[in-house]
């Protein structure tokens, strides 16, 4: 059996992706189930009631937490009664075919890990599409998140599930984990969910977190650190940019320098690449200002 995780917290567009994937898992000639684990407080208890095939969990968050994420997967992982587990965000539209594509090279390959694609819906291009379509092009993958991902239960018990002192980011360091342990991320360029990222000032919201994830995980992850200049200049590159601006009191050109990233996607809208390269910088800063505060302390 597949069992389908979604978490939630106050996510009325969850109803759509229930609609969705429970169409595209009927569609697929498997036995499912739907689990959503919700931090909702009751607020989203008509889209519940909407649903009633769905195993529907309230979840209450930790004291203390305020992003509850891993927390909030590891117990649809607790909930599942399937060998593959399924994760998908709320807000998430599968396209057809998206389960059997997904979950083929588990069932028919001998695959432990499989991801699918996350891109915008169609006509709203965003720069996590350019991303999606490198991934699609693939075979297997350096790492994943869990927008659409299929992952055999042995392998979840096998690394202890998702790391709860992350808040975002912890997908990501699953899957690190996941690779340590011997196994590949499959890649399944023809399992697609669409997600609307939202504005722009959510989308910068998102940069930034993003960034503050990707220096909480080199933190975890030293041996990883070896590599970053070469895989992620950027999250090298940014925060020295940013350290590094007092100096135009002495040099005014200094600033001239993003007119070096800002050619390089000129087709991709230079002025919102920087703007999230910059907002993701400053997260990286925050994450080690927060980490160096804890050290002292």
């Amino acid at each position: 059996m597949i069992s389908i995780v979604i978490i939630s917290k106050d996510e009325p567009a969850l109803d759509g992706t229930l609609h969705g994937v429970a169409r595209a898992a009927g569609a697929a000639g498997l036995p499912y189930e739907i689990i959503v684990v919700d931090a909702s407080a009751g607020r989203l208890d008509a889209i519940a009631a909407a649903h009633p095939h769905v195993r529907w969990t309230a979840f209450t968050p930790p004291p203390g937490v305020r992003t509850t994420i891993p927390h909030q997967r590891n117990a649809g992982v607790r909930a599942a009664g399937g060998e593959i587990v399924v994760f998908t965000d709320a807000g998430c539209r599968p396209l057809d075919g998206w389960l059997r594509h997904l979950v083929a090279p588990i069932t028919d390959e001998g695959e432990s890990v499989v991801c699918g694609l996350v891109t915008g819906p169609e006509g709203h291009d965003s720069l996590y599409d350019a991303d999606a379509r490198r991934r699609a092009a693939a075979r297997y993958l350096p790492e994943c998140g869990t927008g659409n991902l299929a992952v055999r239960r042995a392998v979840i018990d096998e690394v202890g599930g998702f790391d709860e002192t992350f808040g975002y980011g912890s997908d990501v360091d699953f899957s690190w984990r996941v690779q340590n342990a011997g196994h590949r991320i499959r890649s399944a360029g023809e399992a697609v969910v669409t997600h609307d990222w939202g504005d722009r000032r959510r989308r910068l919201r998102r940069s930034y977190v993003y960034g503050k994830a990707r220096a909480r995980l080199y933190l975890k992850h030293r041996d990883r650190r070896t590599q970053v200049l070469r895989r992620e200049p950027m999250v090298v590159v940014y925060p020295l940019f940013l350290l590094g601006l007092p100096l135009t009191l002495w040099f005014p050109f200094y600033p001239a320098l993003l007119l070096v990233p800002a050619w390089r996607n000129r087709h991709n809208g230079p002025v919102r690449v920087l703007a999230d390269h910059l907002t993701y910088g400053a997260g990286v800063l925050a994450e080690l200002a927060t980490f160096r505060g804890r050290a002292r302390r």
